[in-house]
């Protein structure tokens, strides 16, 4: 290092070439610029256990090309434009409303780039005949630890909304918006209108009115939150005039930017958001004037009104895909949040060590390893797809929203933990880790919080006896497991498990209400469990490698086993700590 490279506060009397070397920047890069397919064994991992081989052959050539980009331009586009938000022009130079939002060019470069990725994969994959479905969630997955207000731009439910569309919408309607969506220019171009000024999660006190015209109906209302407000389709739940005052008299309707004869249709964004975080997605008021809508649902109902009475539940059904969605939010926050902290204390010196090597930093660095690949074991789980350890499709109608109940918290407190371990510059915007904290908080929100979740929950356990596939499932895990310490640990929380949820049943109403959230975290604790010993006894089998084990027994030790009076303090050795490079090296590979 030359005199010309040295600052002048480097020049000081107690510093040397050798301490100013500690705080050159290129030492702290963190996760910008790594390919986040290739440093990133826990998806390497996902895809073969999901992947048949040639599946697998197809997909890691697209994986590695998309890691690339979301490790790289993306991960410094979402940088650029958490500083220039989108801003609204309301009215044109004539003052007439035109509800424009406009886009900063980090922004639509950013989704030109990842639209087109996606498009190359699914191309390539109909020409090859492979299901693209798994590595495009993946690609989600990589997307989302760049910035989740893209991933919640591009993934508002169109493949729901395309079908409520074929099925419901009037010939000329469902022609003319599904070959906007064959063509690919209203990719990333739908959203979700619920929350109104009542609140989004009581749904039934909805004001928005919506009245009969000709084939169509004309809405007129106000929606107080919308994400991606600048869309050109919207699915929105309003009440048509008759139907009763309640959630069986609401009904889900679609509504286009421009009506059919070309014009303008009747949507005005009022204002844009000022929010905490996710400001890249434009997210803002909403207001329905006369806005020709159509109906996505059967004939009219005549105990519901002009509703048959199941638009909630279609709506519903495109809040469950959402959720799974806003998971993988989560899980993206929390990867990149254990990565940027994994660079930080591999580079970070403090009391003559690395940060890395020091025993209390090495137990939260493993804490958080273990999470979130519990936490990846979970959402992977969730979409319903086979692996080579459980052929048989397994989605679960609760497991979606107890696996987004803890994995977005899991979220918040990983993106604080890393903020620790940055210590005063975690806290500082032009450091990595602040925006991370700033967006995840919306995810324990987004499609209804822990109490909603918590809520949903106990309808699926009464109405459909949803916990007995979430239990089958668990046995499923426990039949295909090894016959080790881990597992027969988790063999009895799922038979407690089970347990709990009688016990649950029999409690008083309100008793029962309250206990709710102790019932879906113990749910989420042992699924999580569960599926980490399936993958360990699939990794012992294909690779006779025991590190996805070590996941399994660390996790168990610290969520399911009964730790004793001392807590373990007294325990002898720890494995944590003395396998702690096989943790951190299966977690994230650098060079």
């Amino acid at each position: 290092m030359s005199d010309y490279d040295v600052e002048a506060v480097d020049r000081l009397p107690f510093s040397t070439p050798e301490k100013a070397d500690r705080y050159r920047t290129e030492n702290y890069q963190g996760a910008v610029g790594l390919n986040w397919y290739r440093s990133d064994p826990t998806l390497q991992f996902t895809m073969s256990y999901y992947l048949q081989p040639d599946e697998l052959a197809f997909a890691e050539p697209h994986l590695i090309r998309i890691g690339e980009l979301m490790g790289g331009p993306v991960a410094r586009w979402a940088e650029e434009t958490d500083r220039n938000p989108p801003r609204l022009e309301r009215y044109d130079r004539w003052g007439h409303d035109i509800s424009r939002v406009i886009q900063p060019h980090s922004f639509t470069a950013s989704k030109r780039a990842v639209l087109d990725a996606h498009r190359a994969l699914k191309d390539d994959a109909r020409e090859a005949g492979v299901n693209p479905a798994l590595p495009l969630f993946a690609s989600n997955y990589m997307l989302n630890q760049a910035d989740i207000g893209m991933g919640c731009a591009l993934g508002t439910g169109a493949n729901m909304v395309k079908a409520l569309v074929a099925a419901y919408a009037p010939p000329d309607v469902r022609e003319h918006v599904l070959a906007k969506f064959e063509s690919g220019e209203w990719e990333g171009e739908t959203a979700q209108l619920l929350t109104e000024r009542t609140g989004g999660s009581d749904l039934g006190a909805l004001e928005t009115t919506a009245t009969r015209h000709g084939d169509a109906w004309l809405l007129n209302g106000f929606k107080w939150f919308a994400s991606n407000c600048d869309g050109k389709v919207f699915v929105v739940l309003a009440k048509p005039e008759g139907a009763p005052d309640s959630t069986r008299g609401v009904a889900t309707f679609l509504v286009l930017r421009t009506r059919r004869d070309g014009s303008a249709n009747g949507v005005r964004i009022r204002r844009l958001k000022d929010k905490l975080g996710t400001r890249s997605v434009a997210s803002g008021e909403i207001e329905f004037v006369d806005a020709e809508a159509f109906l996505l649902s059967g004939e009219p109902n005549v105990d519901a009104g002009p509703s048959d009475g199941k638009g909630l539940g279609r709506m519903m059904e495109l809040t469950n895909a959402a959720r799974l969605g806003i998971a993988l939010f989560a899980l993206g926050n929390a990867r990149r949040a254990l990565v940027e902290s994994l660079c930080y204390a591999r580079a970070r010196r403090a009391f003559g060590d690395a940060l890395v090597d020091k025993p209390l930093m090495r137990r939260k660095l493993a804490e958080m390893i273990v999470d979130v690949e519990a936490a990846q074991a979970l959402v992977f789980d969730c979409t319903g797809f086979a692996n080579h350890r459980q052929p048989r499709p397994v989605r679960q109608r609760i497991a979606v929203p107890v696996t987004k109940l803890k994995v977005c918290r899991l979220g918040i407190t990983m993106a604080s933990d890393a903020i620790e371990i940055h210590g005063g510059n975690g806290y500082i915007e032009n450091w990595p880790v602040a925006r991370l904290l700033r967006d995840a908080q919306v995810n324990t929100i987004w499609e209804g919080p822990d109490h909603i979740l918590c809520l949903d929950v106990r309808r699926g356990i009464e109405r459909a006896r949803a916990h007995e596939p979430l239990l089958a499932r668990l046995h499923d895990a426990m039949e295909v497991s090894d016959d080790d310490d881990t597992t027969r640990l988790v063999r009895r929380r799922v038979e407690d498990l089970d347990a709990a949820i009688t016990a649950w049943a029999k409690l008083p109403d309100k008793v029962a209400e309250s206990r709710l959230f102790a019932l879906t975290q113990f749910m989420g604790d042992v699924y999580a469990g569960a599926l980490l010993t399936e993958q360990a006894a699939w990794e012992r089998a294909t690779s006779q490698a025991d590190r996805k084990a070590l996941i399994a027994q660390l996790y168990a030790q610290r969520y399911l086993a009964d730790r004793g009076p001392l807590r373990g303090i007294d325990a002898e050795g720890d494995e944590a700590i003395e396998r702690f490079g096989e943790l951190a090296d299966g977690a994230l590979a650098i060079g």
